[in-house]
């Protein structure tokens, strides 16, 4: 093939980390606490939490470096479970990453900055026109939905230029994004206007075998969804089989320590009553500890910092359906590369657009759940897959492989087979969806399979030129 046609390896481990931690610190950390507080009840079983989200988190990233040093090549989760299980499995996660991984959660974000951004203008955000077909309810149209379907063109199209742009850019929003958290954290924990009696209320363990718990851990998984980007550059990384294990453990282990220690600060600034279901939690424990004033110029931090994970997701994504493609299983057209500036260019355009679709479509809350349910199945499938690969090949492995193997990954497939089975029994209406997208996956891979058995069949019977 072509070296315009080849992805080219650009990427250290201070950006590779840097897009571990992009990914991760986004709009959850900044979002779901308040659901969380809802379902839990108690600040210190929110606390809880969120120490099991990031053991979970951690476990996964331990696994999944393994299988980045294994297979160091563009692709993520496609590439691991095309080794363990085949295409089939293969390309319906690579289905899932298209419209859960990565579009869903570009979409959530670039609502969330939306909303954050008018917060700290001052401008309402009430203003919508809703679209309906047969009196339900379609898709809608405000400042807010403008607002996102904006930065998520214009973040795209930076990353269509080249990934060498596209990079810097990406370290400089996480370098402002992590800065704004850790001087948010320090700040706020020695502020005078929050109080160490929020801490107290009721709390037993057993609220660990309560399905209200497992149902956070919906919205604490989503926040802590990322760890494992590195992966999906894998055939864009310098020194790959280091590289990859190295940038989703650090970066795992830093994002864990920052979400305990803003959680301490929306606690210690928000009395339970006044955090629970509260969207905007960030932004309300700003204005309890700072003041209204510092409260809008820290709304529109936050939506800058938001940028961050937007772009993040726009430059790993692309990479699945790239994989794809070059495998034969999706459209030829998103297996190319820009001949000059050596970036899937059609692939990030579709990716953009299925984004757009669910900004005008979806409404926050249930894209949380959505989100959350289908990626737990998947990671937890994936780690399923590093089980199969060391029983196919227990000897030979990379110079990194998973510590605490087996307990480490059985921990994360149990903790996520707990996740599923509290989500289809307590949030239906967005798991339906879920299985809706996976059974759409099924029908899209029969068919490309059978266009790829046509075309075979095709040059068979193709009779020999004269």
């Amino acid at each position: 093939m072509p070296a315009t046609q080849q992805l080219k390896r650009e990427i250290g481990l201070f950006t590779a980390i840097a897009i571990v931690v992009a990914n991760m610190v986004g709009t959850g950390i900044f979002t779901t606490s308040g659901f969380v507080l809802q379902e839990v009840g108690s600040p210190s079983a929110l606390l809880l939490g969120w120490v099991v989200g990031g053991a979970f988190a951690l476990c996964g990233a331990l696994c999944y470096g393994e299988l980045g040093a294994r297979y160091p090549r563009a692709g993520g989760e496609y590439v691991y479970l095309r080794e363990a299980f085949g295409k089939p499995v293969a390309f319906l996660s690579g289905w899932i990453s298209l419209i859960v991984g990565f579009s869903a959660p570009i979409a959530a974000a670039a609502i969330a900055f939306s909303i954050y951004l008018l917060k700290a203008l001052g401008a309402t955000a009430d203003t919508h026109r809703a679209f309906s077909i047969f009196g339900v309810p379609v898709f809608s149209f405000s400042l807010p939905v403008m607002l996102a379907i904006a930065v998520v063109l214009l973040l795209s199209i930076l990353h269509v230029h080249s990934l060498r742009v596209g990079s810097r850019v990406q370290n400089l929003l996480t370098l402002f994004k992590i800065s704004l958290v850790v001087g948010f954290i320090v700040t706020g924990l020695f502020s005078s206007g929050g109080s160490t009696a929020h801490f107290t209320g009721g709390f037993s363990i057993g609220v660990l075998l309560d399905g209200n718990f497992a149902v956070a851990l919906i919205y604490i998984s989503f926040a802590y969804s990322g760890w494992n980007a590195a992966a999906y550059l894998g055939g864009e990384i310098k020194r790959p089989r280091r590289t990859i294990p190295m940038a989703m453990l650090v970066g795992t282990s830093i994002v864990t320590a920052l979400y305990l220690l803003l959680n301490l600060v929306y606690v210690y600034a928000l009395p339970p009553d006044d955090m629970r279901g509260v969207m905007e939690v960030a932004a309300a424990a700003g204005a309890r500890l700072f003041g209204p004033g510092i409260g809008r110029w820290l709304n529109g931090a936050i939506s800058l910092g938001l940028l961050s994970v937007i772009s993040a997701m726009i430059l790993a994504g692309p990479r699945v359906y790239f994989a794809m493609s070059r495998d034969g299983i999706f459209f030829s057209l998103f297996g190319s590369v820009d001949a000059t500036r050596h970036t899937p260019a059609h692939a990030i355009g579709l990716q953009a657009a299925i984004a757009i679709a669910m900004i005008v479509s979806a409404s926050y809350d249930k894209l949380l759940v959505y989100i959350g349910f289908t990626l737990s199945l998947f990671a937890m499938l994936t780690v399923i897959g590093l089980m199969r690969v060391r029983l196919k090949d227990p000897v030979k492995g990379p110079a990194y492989r998973t510590w605490g193997y087996p307990l480490t990954p059985l921990i994360f497939i149990l903790g996520n087979l707990w996740i599923i089975y509290f989500s289809v029994k307590s949030r239906p209406a967005p798991v339906v969806w879920g299985f809706v997208t996976i059974a759409a996956g099924l029908g899209m891979y029969v068919y490309f399979y059978r266009t790829r058995s046509d075309t075979r069949k095709k040059r068979v019977r193709k009779p020999p030129t004269v």
